[in-house]
């Protein structure tokens, strides 16, 4: 009974490091009847805000380790994130894996821009995102199904596409997300390696 109420439910994995907005975003998901899942930091201001969250090392029985470094590399999650929802066989093997399933993911990613300028290779190495750009290239490439959002200058559009589909998104929002997911994740990646083939070793 557990796992069918998984699927009657609707979630979205909210984790983000510039928190700007995100009382705006948490409000609007609840009231279109999303339940939140976190992480950290991101789910103690959910929390502090007065939203129900549940944490993702509950659903993944494994806590953050390495001072957060590992938190959502998980093949629960990615199996919530990457299974194809009109597949018996992939819906088969979900269901035996009993986690919710994730129809939306709001992430953005560590400021590793920012920080270069400070020279501290130390504190740059530190803002090079690992599980951020993961959960966004997955969601990306399920986007059939998954709703990946990076910039939260979206949440906005999130909302509106929400309501305007009775609770859902449609498939050409979810499809011009993961396109901005896919060509931000690159630009991402360019800087990061621009740094790398600059610093001295």
């Amino acid at each position: 009974m557990v796992i069918r109420k998984n699927l009657e439910k609707k979630f979205a994995l909210v984790s983000v490091y510039n928190k700007n907005k995100l009382r705006y975003l948490c409000l609007n998901l609840t009231k279109n009847n999303y339940e939140l899942i976190s992480t950290g930091s991101t789910g103690n201001k959910i929390r502090s805000m007065g939203f129900n969250c549940t944490d993702v090392s509950k659903i993944t029985k494994f806590k953050e380790i390495f001072d957060g470094r590992i938190k959502t590399i998980n093949p629960l999650i990615y199996a919530s994130l990457l299974y194809k929802r009109d597949d018996k066989k992939h819906k088969k093997q979900f269901l035996s894996l009993k986690v919710p399933e994730l129809s939306i993911v709001i992430v953005n990613l560590y400021p590793f821009k920012k920080y270069i300028k400070n020279k501290n290779t130390n504190k740059s190495i530190e803002m090079i995102d690992i599980g951020g750009p993961s959960l966004l290239r997955a969601a990306g490439k399920n986007f059939r199904y998954v709703t990946p959002i990076m910039d939260p200058n979206d949440y906005i559009k999130l909302i509106n596409n929400i309501e305007k589909n009775n609770g859902e998104t449609d498939l050409n929002f979810r499809k011009q997300m993961a396109y901005k997911v896919f060509k931000g994740v690159s630009n991402y990646d360019t800087v990061i390696a621009k740094w790398f083939y600059e610093i001295k070793s």
